[in-house]
């Protein structure tokens, strides 16, 4: 008998039944980088130095908010009000780092506030609003989906009000200090002449206290047994209703993040700031295996996810194809990763 118990378990046969499983199982990865391959044949500029840097700074712009949403996914929930609050959060950090003396300045007696008050306050009000959310969902056992679509209401309805405020009148907030501008869209270095804006290592900050929380603390663990079996997680003395609030509240803070750097990288911003990032968010976790079953997620996948739908929108783009088609994209994207998200789970149940 071998002394190796892994030579002792004989190994499943590649048969043409596990072949079909493996690639049904990694259909859209498949499909999308046969998608990129075609893009990359019909326009060569898609694989050029500028091109892919701009796919890097395109996926650093919303990857904190897959960052907070996948959270909610692994709750077995979701959330909806993820791109309000990134409007919301990018308004009031646009309007309080304006240009002193601008004529379109909106609260012109206060002046340029300090960069890191502004992102603190901006944090302040995301957090604030994940954990009302996760209160509402853990306290009184509402879905995510129903809390979420009633604080997306809540948010944009302040989002409107707020862009009404001071000398505003509705009008888009521009005219942004350039020591804000340079902090988010300004460049250390570039690569072939390309400059990589500052968001990008603001995101990739961002994506390393992410693994970390997600990984290295309890509160990470509490989280996944909390999404893979609540009551067995009850049962082991994790707090549901905190764990749960935490939870939110944190992907509240990634969406005000991702509102900070917006407000400088959009430069004009307006009530529509931010419309349907959530999508994006979701869209990204899913396909990168971030499971609605809950419990299940890693952040490189969350990445990969979030990269691969940069890829394929801005490979469209590349080749002509209707910009409006993109939401149609995202929503095959969607109901295709979550119909092959719950065959796997069948598959193992």
């Amino acid at each position: 008998m071998s002394n190796n118990p892994g030579k002792a378990i004989a190994k499943q046969p590649w048969d043409a039944k596990r072949v079909g499983n493996l690639l049904l199982n990694n259909a859209l990865f498949i499909l999308m980088f046969i998608a990129i391959i075609y893009i990359a044949i019909r326009n060569p500029n898609f694989i050029k130095p500028a091109s892919l840097i701009n796919i890097i700074a395109q996926t650093a712009a919303y990857l904190p908010v897959a960052l907070g949403v996948a959270g909610c996914i692994v709750l077995t929930g979701t959330d909806l009000s993820a791109g309000r609050i990134v409007g919301l959060t990018a308004c009031v950090s646009a309007s309080l780092l304006q240009a002193v003396g601008g004529a379109n300045k909106m609260w012109p007696n206060i002046g340029t506030l300090p960069i890191p008050v502004v992102i603190l306050i901006a944090i302040v009000i995301g957090a604030a609003f994940g954990a009302f959310n996760g209160f509402f969902v853990a306290k009184f056992k509402l879905h995510p989906f129903i809390v979420t679509l009633g604080t997306q209401l809540i948010v944009y309805t302040l989002l409107l009000l707020y862009v009404k405020m001071g000398n505003n009148n509705g009008m888009a907030i521009s005219g942004l200090d350039d020591s804000y501008k340079n902090f988010i869209t300004g460049s250390l270095f570039s690569i072939a002449g390309t400059p990589i804006p500052n968001y990008v290592w603001i995101a990739v900050f961002l994506t390393a206290l992410m693994w970390f929380i997600w990984n290295k603390t309890t509160f990470g663990k509490n989280m996944f047994a909390l999404g893979a079996n609540e009551e067995a997680a009850r049962v082991s003395g994790v707090n549901v209703i905190m764990t749960t609030i935490m939870v939110f509240a944190l992907a509240g803070a990634m969406y005000s993040i991702t509102g900070f750097i917006e407000g400088a990288r959009v430069a004009s911003n307006t009530a529509n700031t931010g419309f349907n990032y959530e999508l994006d968010a979701i869209a990204a976790c899913v396909i990168g295996g971030v499971s609605f079953v809950g419990g299940i997620g890693k952040i490189r996948g969350i990445v990969i996810g979030v990269l691969l739908l940069r890829l394929i929108f801005i490979g469209l783009n590349m080749i002509g194809i209707n910009q409006d088609l993109q939401y149609l994209i995202k929503g095959g994207i969607i109901l295709f990763a979550c119909a092959l998200d719950m065959r796997k789970y069948l598959v193992k149940k």
